[in-house]
């Protein structure tokens, strides 16, 4: 089986598609599934229900403006699953960003490097880069997901972050943890600065916290 995790990107075998677009979409849903098929376009993970064995695999599509952003919410046998994939590198959206932003986001995007992180663009950005349609408005954050092997390696990233000034660009995004953890790169600031006691942590099958003093590998609390 595919190991999935949230956030990651699965593509569709052949007869995936012809199943997901057998089913009684409204115009709009079916429009926009046809495109994704057509193009052979991927979709997002997103959380599972609890214990996978048996249980259809839950993905998400977010929709360009074209389909007036809807979010389009499936579930496909794990046989239709043909491959993982990832989003885009951070580096490989600079052309999309204002001409201001773009020596300020390069200069991050090397200095992540360099301190071992892995980041890719999720959200609106990543989706344009991957599709080539619109998915960017005014309101648009730049969101991000930065593999990290350890704490020692969230700090940095979350610290890379936090001192970043790209012009006109809010940068949102998870921590993503070899151990299948995400947690938002601001909160885990707060938390590790003691400004916060505990911390939110999301996983593929639920989400909870951690925290009160316990160290960041602790049990998560899965919310019921």
């Amino acid at each position: 089986m595919i190991a999935l995790r949230r956030n990651r990107l699965v593509r569709l075998s052949d007869c995936g598609w012809i199943e997901v677009l057998s089913r009684p979409w409204d115009r709009i849903a079916r429009e926009c599934l046809m495109h994704w098929a057509a193009q052979r376009l991927p979709l997002v993970v997103t959380r599972q229900p609890q214990g996978l064995i048996d249980h259809p695999i839950a993905l998400g599509l977010p929709a360009p403006l074209r389909w007036d952003r809807r979010r389009i919410a499936l579930e496909v046998s794990t046989l239709s699953l043909l491959a993982l994939d990832d989003f885009p590198a951070a580096a490989e959206i600079v052309a999309q960003l204002p001409l201001a932003a773009r020596l300020a986001w390069a200069s991050l995007c090397d200095r992540l490097e360099a301190a071992g992180v892995t980041a890719q663009v999720y959200g609106s950005h990543g989706w344009q880069r991957l599709t080539g349609l619109r998915y960017l408005h005014p309101d648009s954050d730049l969101d991000l997901r930065l593999e990290v092997d350890d704490a020692d390696a969230a700090d940095t990233a979350a610290a890379l972050l936090n001192s970043a000034r790209i012009a006109n660009l809010r940068m949102d995004g998870e921590l993503a943890f070899a151990d299948g953890r995400d947690i938002a790169w601001r909160e885990w600031r707060q938390w590790r600065s003691g400004a916060a006691d505990r911390v939110l942590v999301r996983r593929l099958d639920g989400v909870g916290f951690e925290g009160n003093g316990v160290a960041p590998a602790a049990a998560l609390i899965v919310a019921q």
